[in-house]
């Protein structure tokens, strides 16, 4: 089992670093199978993958992988507005076939999964997002890590003992604290790249905190969306480490963070 994780983790890194080393097409084709792959599995859980709303769920996440191709990720609130009307005008035409909630879940599915995952690319075409992106990853994976480890050695007091047990605020903090360092590590060794768009050690100190919460925070609702509809893991996809959503979880959260913060700095 371990053997297995561990190829599935090293092939699943070197995919990551090949695709967002090239960015354009590249990396948003990759980021929209993923998302379709996600949403599919969000979706089977709530028992929608294989009806009009799930397909035009996934409609929704081709169009605005489109809208992100041609640069018009900015068109979010006309998406989001135009996707809900066309879900609501179905919930009205096929009256009484769906419950509200099946439309709400649909909707809240589609900009859970395509449009958080569809941040990373937009992070990756940003002035500089070739150095940006990464902390992303350094974020979600390294902070995982970290509070992985801190947690194992001294983790004592339960973070939520409901939703997670095994999870502690010590290991919390010391996600937060890896993060923060590594996102220093990281932007000392590029930092000439980086003071030229704008970018100190301290800024990414800042975003590897911060987005290391954020991490964490997408790790426990993934969790607790699981424990509500009683399962263990999303897919198979990933041998060893489950489905989409269930290796992605924290970089949903993640990157769109990185997105608002570097927009912010920008």
């Amino acid at each position: 089992m371990f053997g297995e994780r561990l190829i599935s983790g090293i092939v699943l890194v070197a995919v990551s670093i090949a695709v967002i080393w090239l960015g354009g097409l590249a990396l948003l084709v990759t980021l929209m199978a993923l998302a379709l792959i996600g949403q599919f599995e969000l979706y089977r859980v709530l028992k929608i993958e294989k009806n009009t709303i799930g397909y035009m769920g996934y409609m929704a996440t081709l169009l605005y992988g489109i809208l992100l191709y041609f640069n018009k990720g900015d068109w979010l609130q006309v998406f989001a507005i135009v996707c809900f009307l066309a879900f609501m005008t179905v919930y009205v035409f096929t009256y009484p076939q769906y419950e509200f909630k099946i439309i709400a879940m649909a909707f809240s599915g589609l900009i859970y999964v395509p449009v958080l995952l569809g941040c990373m690319y937009q992070v990756r075409c940003l002035d500089g997002g070739f150095y940006l992106v990464w902390l992303i990853y350094i974020a979600a994976w390294g902070s995982d890590t970290f509070a992985y480890c801190v947690g194992k050695l001294i983790g004592k007091h339960k973070l939520s003992s409901k939703l997670s047990p095994k999870k502690t605020i010590e290991g919390c903090t010391g996600g937060v604290a890896g993060a923060a360092l590594l996102g220093m590590l990281y932007a000392w060794i590029f930092r000439q790249p980086l003071a030229a768009h704008g970018y100190t050690v301290w800024h990414f100190a800042l975003a590897g905190a911060l987005g290391s919460l954020s991490s964490q925070i997408g790790d426990l609702g993934a969790s607790a969306i699981k424990r509500n509809y009683e399962i263990k893991d999303y897919g198979k996809l990933i041998p060893g480490h489950g489905g989409v959503m269930d290796r992605f979880d924290s970089i949903l959260f993640t990157a769109p963070l990185a997105y608002i913060l570097f927009l912010l700095v920008a």
